[in-house]
């Protein structure tokens, strides 16, 4: 039932009740009365605006007027509902076209923004590079002009894209070859009987310091050095293989890099300096191994021996022929003067090979497998006559002691075993840290000392097999680790790029 108000007699949108004569007034209308009058019309008692009592009612729907009931009436009430319902709509749509250009432009601003931000850290990356390298540059900027740089022997042959054909071991070269061992043989026996006047000591050796740390040889992009050797002729020069392609042959006593070497499509794993000449070789996954005249950066020759990536490098004592290993199962020989390949032989067990390295007489050398096996083998009739199993995982270095009987060998499950290459047995296991990985392995050139780098950078005594010190300031896993002349220092190389020396301070 409805409200009627006492005084209009309408349905009131805000009703009161009096609580003197309970009826019900429109509360604008009876305020307006009491304002004048003060006192309830009904009644005629006094009454005060703040004693009504206002009443909850749902929303009023008014009736239409009589004007609405027609036809004509409600057709033009539905029209000015539609009009003003299409003029509401038209508005948001303008609403929303405008929302969408601010958020397209503010879209543009921030895709500009991260594009602007994007290429000034390259720049700053490039500029700390540049910085970084600016001091050993200094030395490949005072390099003589490069002069006339002769062919490239496998790509005159046209055996650039294809392994090369084998020529064979003649006689004269396996002549050549004990020849040279014989001379070595003689030399090594006379070396035995005493110790170099200017060896280190043991306690010397324990008093090592890190002298120097070169971080700017390879690109800061591309960061990791992956392989280390010393030219053994003159101690100062070091030659480094790295993650950006490039092979860096640096002076240590100048600290400025004599020559950068460019020309491999992948990163480089394993390096040589020839001990007698200015030359390196170098090898990569890219399944080539380069030879270089360090004067004038190029490529002498190009070696494509393997149908997979190059795992190992070793030298032949003689400077003339150099041993390869590879993924692809076999271990070549080729000669480096003539770029020729003289033998290819497939591994025995026909897995992959992942190191090598020949025994300081150049008759026999070892190969590492990808099964755990250390193999020897006789490089004149080209045959496996040695196998020493023990390690788990791939082997991933070896090494002969120069007295020619130790062999010290690493794979993945952190240990190095020594061999006794007369008995052919493991005589010691050195027992690392769980998990510590093994990356390289080097006896200094009297036999004296072994250093081993990995997790950390390790040196040992020989005979006795006791650490004398441990190297830990690398901030990535070393890779690399080789003695200067007498062991007056040692260099290591690492993940984090940098190049380390260690010497009494």
């Amino acid at each position: 039932m409805a409200l009627v108000c006492a005084l209009t007699n309408e349905v009131p949108e805000t009703p009161v009740v009096s609580p003197h004569s309970g009826a019900v007034f429109e509360k604008r209308v009876i305020e307006k009365y009491l304002l004048e009058n003060g006192c309830d019309p009904i009644s005629g008692k006094e009454l005060k605006a703040e004693d009504l009592i206002e009443l909850k009612t749902p929303a009023l729907v008014k009736p239409k007027p009589p004007s609405a009931t027609s036809i004509p009436a409600t057709l033009k009430t539905m029209q000015d509902e539609w009009d003003a319902l299409m003029i509401h709509s038209f508005t948001q749509r303008q609403q929303l076209q405008t929302t969408r250009q601010e958020l397209s432009h503010a879209l543009y601003q921030h895709d500009a923004a991260c594009r602007v931000i994007a290429r000034l850290n390259k720049e700053v990356a490039a500029a700390r590079e540049a910085l970084a390298t600016l001091k050993p540059q200094a030395g490949v900027m005072n390099a003589p002009t490069a002069i006339p740089q002769p062919a490239l022997a496998s790509e005159a042959g046209g055996a650039a894209a294809h392994p090369m054909e084998q020529a064979g071991m003649n006689a004269e070269v396996i002549q050549k070859l004990q020849d040279k061992a014989t001379v070595l043989t003689q030399e090594r026996k006379k070396r035995g009987r005493t110790v170099p006047e200017d060896l280190v000591s043991p306690d010397q050796v324990k008093s090592f310091l890190t002298v120097a740390s070169h971080p700017g040889l390879h690109s800061a992009s591309v960061p990791g050095i992956l392989a280390l050797d010393i030219n053994s002729a003159d101690h100062s020069k070091i030659l480094t293989g790295g993650n950006d392609k490039n092979a860096t042959v640096f002076n240590k006593d100048t600290e400025q890099v004599v020559a950068i070497l460019k020309g491999h499509t992948k990163k480089i794993t394993k390096v040589i300096y020839h001990p007698n000449e200015d030359t390196v070789i170098t090898g990569s996954p890219d399944m080539n191994i380069r030879i270089w005249h360090v004067p004038t950066s190029q490529t002498q020759l190009l070696l494509r021996c393997h149908d997979g990536p190059v795992t190992g490098l070793s030298l032949h004592p003689t400077g003339d022929y150099l041993l390869s290993t590879s993924s692809d199962k076999h271990w070549a020989f080729s000669d480096i003067r003539t770029g020729r390949l003289l033998t290819k032989v497939i591994d025995t067990a026909e897995v992959g090979l992942t190191t090598a390295q020949f025994h300081p007489d150049g008759l026999i050398f070892g190969t590492g497998t990808v099964d755990s096996q250390v193999k020897i083998w006789d490089l004149k009739e080209q045959s496996n006559v040695a196998n020493f199993p023990g390690h788990t995982g791939p082997i991933s270095a070896i090494s002969f002691s120069e007295n020619g009987y130790y062999l010290a060998t690493a794979a993945d499950d952190a240990c190095v075993k020594l061999w006794d290459l007369r008995k052919l047995k493991n005589f010691k296991t050195i027992q690392l840290d769980d998990g510590y990985e093994v990356k390289d392995l080097c006896f200094d050139q009297s036999g004296t000392y072994l250093a081993i780098a990995g997790t950390d950078v390790r040196v040992y005594l020989c005979k006795q097999w006791q650490d004398l010190k441990i190297f830990n300031d690398h901030t990535a896993l070393a890779t690399g680790v080789r003695f200067g002349k007498h062991a007056q220092y040692l260099a290591s190389t690492s993940m984090d790029r940098t190049l380390k020396l260690y010497a009494i301070e």
